[in-house]
């Protein structure tokens, strides 16, 4: 039985419509409470689950930086309780992290051994998760991705799409550069991941990097969904600077996907193919 956390969430939506009719068990932060370990233990024996998908986390980030205590009771305390009954159980665990786990200086893609530096309590919030992680499951899969979208919820795609309906102009961040990586696609290659745990003896824990193929800035991102979508919205690059938040964004955070595309076999499209396929679904 697969048990997947944040099932409220985007990723937990693409999860379960990933997995289908296979058994599985969705769970949201209401329904499962991972800060509380012992209901965690609890539930893992008692419904018999032999894989864990943890989609669960706290990740407001600019609230975080006033709700520390919260951001680190989910990201490290709620991760470290799923490795923990995870290990106990003898189920596996993939568990999600992000790429604000570095500071944002590098100049070419993060590889996972690279020095993590975060700036934001998010960040250090999520790391904490991850040491938490592989110090009680060593041989869980932590898997970091960043600039998760997708047509389900609150997130950069939709916000485009209904602000590039609403305004004739509008001002988009140009100098932070990452890679956009469509939901559904990450999903289905957590679930392929999170099959090889189980059917491959070979299959070590550790930190892998995800995230679509190629690189973007947020104004190129927000300049291609509007494109994609039809929408005659002028899209204006401006500066990290002119756009104040209360938690900074790395600069840079590209992430190398070379190890996670050798170990578990993955063909992971360019970032622009995957928008055109999620675009194209909502028949826009």
């Amino acid at each position: 039985m697969i048990l997947v956390t944040g099932a409220g969430g985007q990723l937990g939506h693409a999860l379960r419509a990933t997995l289908g009719e296979r058994p599985a068990l969705y769970r949201s932060s209401a329904e499962l409470d991972i800060t509380d370990v012992e209901a965690c233990r609890r539930f893992i024996a008692e419904q018999g689950i032999s894989v864990i998908l943890n989609a669960a986390a706290y990740t407001k980030v600019d609230k975080a930086e006033s709700e520390q205590d919260l951001a680190f009771a989910v990201n490290r305390d709620g991760a470290r309780n799923l490795a923990l009954a995870a290990q106990e159980a003898g189920a596996r665990l993939v568990h999600v992290s992000t790429d604000y786990v570095f500071d944002g200086l590098a100049d070419q893609p993060y590889v996972e051994t690279d020095k993590p530096n975060p700036q934001t309590v998010y960040g250090r919030s999520k790391l904490a998760g991850e040491d938490a992680v592989l110090e009680h499951a060593p041989h869980a899969v932590v898997l970091r991705t960043g600039w998760v979208y997708s047509t389900y919820g609150s997130n950069f795609l939709n916000t485009m799409l209904r602000l590039g309906a609403e305004r004739e102009n509008l001002g988009v961040v140009s100098d932070q550069t990452g890679t956009p990586t469509l939901a559904s696609r990450l999903a289905a290659d957590i679930v392929r991941i999170a099959d090889q745990c189980v059917e491959r003896d070979d299959v070590k824990g550790g930190i892998f990097h995800y995230a679509g193929g190629g690189q973007a800035t947020w104004f190129e991102f927000a300049r291609s969904i509007m494109a994609e979508a039809g929408l005659n919205c002028e899209v204006k690059g401006i500066s990290t600077a002119d756009y104040p938040t209360a938690a900074v964004r790395p600069a840079y955070s590209v992430l190398d996907k070379t190890k996670v595309k050798s170990h578990f076999g993955l063909q992971i499209n360019q970032w622009q193919d995957d928008l055109t396929a999620c675009l194209s679904a909502l028949k826009i």
